[in-house]
């Protein structure tokens, strides 16, 4: 439905710039103007410094008195979301660090906006919801999302992309994230090299999902071979599935010469673990041990981090 009402309106394109004036609507059309400029700005569509349309050329466009648009733009100027230049030139200006612009909207706000301009147009709002997920789902994603259906293996993913990387990371279930498509809007998502079969269709395939390969625990093996005399060896883990994959990696290494024993992070009694010759434990529970003879091991492989690392840079440049 590009239109629910016949009325009349006029389109003015300049870049990304897209103004609809409807003059048989109840509201005024300096506010319909101003509004729409607004919008415009709050949502990116116009950036810091570009250049608008002079006054003439924007009533003509829009076949409206040059007055209303001159009338419009000052109250944008006087509000600070224009700045005037040398003689009449306008450009959008900038937010500068510390000072807010006066009339600044909060997201409310540009939500409320867009929902009246949308309306006032005849669009319904399941075409202004549908439609609003397109663009974002194509917006330079803004954090990670790694999702793992495993609680605890998911903590600890989320944990060593957080600590890698420097951008805001947040996780979530297979379950959740098919539940609620919605999640990965916004995000570049991460996922166990296993579950990409599961992941990968329920993201936007503009934007596959990056696949995290788990490092060889060669390091604890290493640990486990120093051990001249019989010993004891806890191996310490938020995930019980990285417990499960421990005892068979670590088997060869130990044979019928040590033991083993296994804790599933948060241990209730520390204690419990005191007796241990080794601990072996993730890079989550590492920060929270204090015993001198433990050996921490990162899941995630270097080259996961940095093949993530590349890929949110690339998308952000884009």
């Amino acid at each position: 439905m590009p239109w629910a009402a016949p009325f009349a309106q006029s389109v003015v394109p300049s870049g990304h710039m897209e103004i609809r004036i409807n003059k048989s609507s109840g509201v005024p059309v300096r506010q319909q103007l101003e509004e729409q400029i607004l919008l415009l700005i709050v949502t990116g569509r116009l950036k810091p410094g570009t250049a608008m349309p002079s006054v003439r050329e924007l009533a003509r466009r829009l076949k409206i008195h040059y007055n209303t648009v001159s009338e419009a733009y000052q109250d944008l100027v006087r509000r600070q979301w224009l700045d005037r230049r040398r003689g009449s030139h306008l450009i959008v200006r900038g937010m500068r660090e510390g000072v807010p612009l006066e009339g600044s909207l909060s997201l409310d706000d540009i939500v409320a906006l867009a929902i009246r301009v949308a309306r006032e147009h005849g669009y319904t709002l399941q075409e202004l919801r549908r439609r609003l997920r397109e663009i974002l789902a194509e917006e330079p994603p803004d954090h990670i999302l790694v999702v793992a259906e495993d609680s605890g293996l998911r903590r600890l993913l989320h944990y060593e992309v957080q600590q890698a990387l420097e951008w805001p990371v947040e996780s979530a279930s297979e379950k959740d994230l098919a539940g609620n498509r919605g999640l990965a809007i916004g995000a570049l998502v991460a996922t166990p090299a296993f579950a990409m079969p599961e992941v990968g269709p329920m993201v936007p395939k503009s934007r596959p999902p990056v696949p995290l390969n788990f490092a060889p625990p060669d390091v604890l093996v290493t640990e486990v071979g120093k051990l001249r005399e019989p010993s004891v060896i806890a191996v310490v883990s938020a995930s019980d599935l990285c417990l499960r994959s421990a005892a068979g990696l670590l088997a060869s290494a130990i044979g019928e010469k040590h033991s083993l024993v296994q804790f599933l992070w948060p241990i209730e009694d520390s204690k419990a673990i005191a007796g241990a010759d080794l601990v072996l434990c993730d890079s989550l529970v590492a920060r929270e041990m204090k015993m001198k003879r433990c050996v921490s091991y990162k899941l995630i492989d270097a080259e996961s981090i940095r093949h993530l690392r590349a890929a949110m840079i690339s998308y952000q440049e884009r």
